[in-house]
């Protein structure tokens, strides 16, 4: 989706993910397919907007909008919305646009042993805590986070072998489902603007691992 943005680039470990996770959405859901959102940058490396992550081609946001039963043509995939699963008041899933492919197409991806972890809206880590029933060893994977309600965002694995390429902290064991309560506080679901908070300043070479050079010096 949004092929503009020119963020379809990944580790081929996790292309190779995805395009089998593709194919097995069809087998667990009402799914016919996936739309991916961004992964990243051609050569990686920060995007000028959004995304603190996304920058080493092993991070993808999948939509929580199934791909419908024909190929998207390119003006579609830049102008169709995507689906937000959250009710308004961010307290939990919208019933009206929350249905079990949701719940089993992120449980599908969190089974996978190539996945790391997966980010979701609070509110989407509720619901899955609640439908999860007695099977519950992959939940330890989806972890909350702001935003993601829209999408939910897959880290694999850094791949064998692969030098530069260290590996996130392991995700803490349990489900998480008794660490909820924070993110439905009020401060939590609705900030006040801090009129102090600093802007980061911009993003400079000096900051950037020195393998960047290498790439902006190739051709």
């Amino acid at each position: 989706m949004r092929l503009s943005r020119h963020r379809n680039y990944g580790n081929p470990a996790l292309i190779s993910f995805l395009e089998k996770f593709a194919r097995e959405v069809p087998k667990v859901s009402n799914w016919p397919g996936l739309l991916v959102g961004d992964i990243s940058q051609p050569r990686g490396g920060p995007m000028l907007t959004g995304h603190a992550s996304h920058q080493i081609g092993l991070d993808a946001d999948i939509w929580l909008t199934p791909m419908p039963k024909r190929r998207l043509s390119r003006e579609e995939r830049e102008e169709m919305s995507a689906t937000n699963v959250v009710r308004a008041d961010k307290l939990d899933v919208d019933p009206r646009v929350w249905t079990e492919d949701h719940f089993d197409v992120i449980r599908a991806a969190a089974k996978s042993p190539q996945v790391q972890r997966i980010f979701v809206n609070a509110a989407i880590k509720k619901a899955m805590c609640r439908e999860a029933g007695s099977d519950r060893e992959w939940l330890h994977k989806v972890r909350p986070m702001w935003g993601h309600n829209y999408h939910f965002h897959v880290r694999v694995f850094c791949p064998r072998g692969e030098e530069g390429c260290s590996g996130q902290d392991p995700v803490p064991p349990g489900d998480g489902c008794d660490q909820l309560a924070w993110w439905f506080q009020p401060s939590v679901l609705h900030p006040k603007p801090n009129p102090k908070a600093k802007r980061k300043p911009p993003m400079t070479m000096a900051a950037l691992p020195a393998e960047c050079r290498v790439v902006l010096k190739s051709k």
